[in-house]
């Protein structure tokens, strides 16, 4: 049974605490109005893609994904930054569901993949997204540079 679905400007309240929720998760400090701005920036701005799965009625986790591009293969790549499922719900199949919306997306816009990054500490990501068909990338080396500003 299918409980994901694009989300809408209309799921922009539930979906801005599930986000808090996530942006907790990561160490944040919780800021629901800034959360809600965020959100309504992307969804309005058509900036990313977002898809949420829902158990009655309540939005309960979602994924972002980001449009990127490849120049060597001149075709778009979806960057899978966010995935979120409330810990309640975990463990019921909702993150597989979200990833396959993902993979549908990359079909529909005719990209050449999903790329996404996760800690290597992240025990359940580390399972979660190999059992989804990703592949663990090593023939690259992935560097930060963050503005000090």
């Amino acid at each position: 049974m299918k409980n994901t679905r694009k989300a809408s400007i209309s799921d922009l309240e539930q979906l801005s605490d599930l986000f808090d929720q996530y942006r907790v998760f990561y160490h944040k400090e919780s800021d629901i109005p800034a959360a809600q701005n965020f959100l309504k920036a992307r969804i309005e701005n058509k900036d990313s893609e977002i898809f949420v799965a829902e158990e009655n009625g309540q939005l309960i986790g979602f994924v972002q994904l980001y449009p990127i591009f490849s120049s060597t293969r001149m075709q778009r790549y979806w960057l899978l930054n966010d995935l979120y499922v409330n810990d309640q719900y975990r463990g019921k199949g909702y993150s597989k569901q979200l990833i396959e919306e993902a993979k549908e997306l990359c079909k529909s816009s005719k990209a050449c993949g999903v790329l996404l990054e996760t800690g290597k500490s992240n025990d359940v990501g580390n399972q979660l997204y190999p059992a989804c068909g990703f592949e663990l990338y090593n023939s690259v080396n992935f560097y930060e540079w963050t503005n000090p500003e």
